[in-house]
């Protein structure tokens, strides 16, 4: 299984960001991609997720194969922390020695009775995370992970992707900082799409005159 990404344009709100997108990645592997605030990386993750469609080209892989973890925690505040991983390792079919591995890799065992609305931004960063590893899914799709997330933070997170890249896993990283992997980058910056033309404004808002 290999993730391929061919010739991909995507867009904002309709206007283009990035065209000629394309590189392919290998199982074991880590993808960086880098560029300024605003060139369009998140929009291409939402792309890879399935979240969104591409303007042109093609993404070859089963998206039921990706986990997506972008800026919000994709947590339920009501419930504790081990009432927010058990029902994710229920929906994906994963039993109580992922649940402990995921506790274990993120340090939230101490934590497992307190409502996750009670946690801190960087203890709901940990959590958020957390679910990745109960979903069973080949290729992370990761959306600046280490937001709210101190050093050490940081070095367990990046421990659990090695951890996953050395069981046959994939990922695909936008992040500023570097978490040490052995991974490579992509400068998103040479993909950026040329602006709009005055008439193509005018058509994307209908042609009114303002």
């Amino acid at each position: 299984m290999e993730l391929r990404v061919e010739d991909v344009a995507v867009a904002r709100a309709g206007v283009p960001v990035l065209e000629g997108v394309s590189f392919g990645l290998q199982p074991g592997h880590a993808l960086v991609l880098r560029g300024p605030n605003g060139i369009g990386k998140t929009t291409l993750l939402r792309a890879l997720a399935g979240l969104q469609p591409v303007s042109a080209g093609r993404i070859s892989l089963d998206r039921e194969e990706m986990a997506y973890a972008a800026h919000a925690d994709g947590i339920k505040p009501a419930l504790t922390v081990l009432e927010n991983l058990s029902f994710w390792c229920a929906l994906h079919g994963q039993g109580r020695d992922t649940l402990d591995r995921a506790l274990a890799a993120f340090h939230l065992a101490p934590l497992v009775r307190r409502p996750a609305g009670a946690l801190s931004a960087g203890q709901k960063r940990r959590l958020g995370l957390a679910r990745l590893l109960v979903t069973g899914r080949r290729v992370w799709v990761l959306d600046e992970p280490t937001v709210s997330l101190d050093a050490e933070a940081v070095g367990w997170f990046a421990a659990a992707v090695q951890g996953h890249l050395e069981a046959g896993g994939m990922a695909v990283i936008a992040t500023h900082i570097s978490l040490g992997l052995a991974a490579a980058e992509l400068d998103l910056t040479p993909f950026r799409a040329a602006p709009l033309a005055a008439a193509a404004f005018d058509d994307l808002f209908g042609g009114e005159e303002l």
